[in-house]
């Protein structure tokens, strides 16, 4: 799904947009939306802490039931990257395992990188 497209988010009762796309001009949500914007590059390169805070504000996202959209580009890395690690948290499961779940949904291209760097940081913060 298109974090810029409206009329799309409010179809699926989207509430809240996590932006992770480093390379793409910031989306205009509407004004009743939470936008959160965390650019981050797929062949590392990112701080832990900006891993951190997007999968943070992620899981508190989803355990106060806010329909969330985690968008990149082309959602084939950083979104799945960091949904699958905020999924794992909120859920008590294994970061491997929701990334499978997640990836079985349509393509991906998570890049080793990145998702090693994530899973470090679900180490810090679980």
């Amino acid at each position: 799904m298109d974090a810029r497209d409206l009329k799309l988010l409010y179809e699926n009762s989207i509430s809240a947009v996590i932006d992770l796309a480093f390379n793409e001009r910031p989306a205009e949500p509407a004004r009743d939306m939470i936008y959160c914007r965390f650019p981050l590059n797929d062949g590392g390169g990112n701080t832990n802490s900006i891993i951190q805070t997007a999968i943070t504000t992620t899981v508190s996202l989803i355990h106060d039931n806010h329909r969330t959209l985690v968008a990149c580009s082309a959602g084939m890395s950083r979104a799945p990257s960091i949904a699958s690690a905020a999924l794992a948290i909120a859920t008590s499961r294994d970061a491997d395992e929701c990334l499978a779940e997640i990836a079985a949904d349509g393509p991906h291209d998570v890049s080793p990188v990145l998702w090693a760097d994530v899973k470090q940081v679900c180490g810090i913060i679980g």
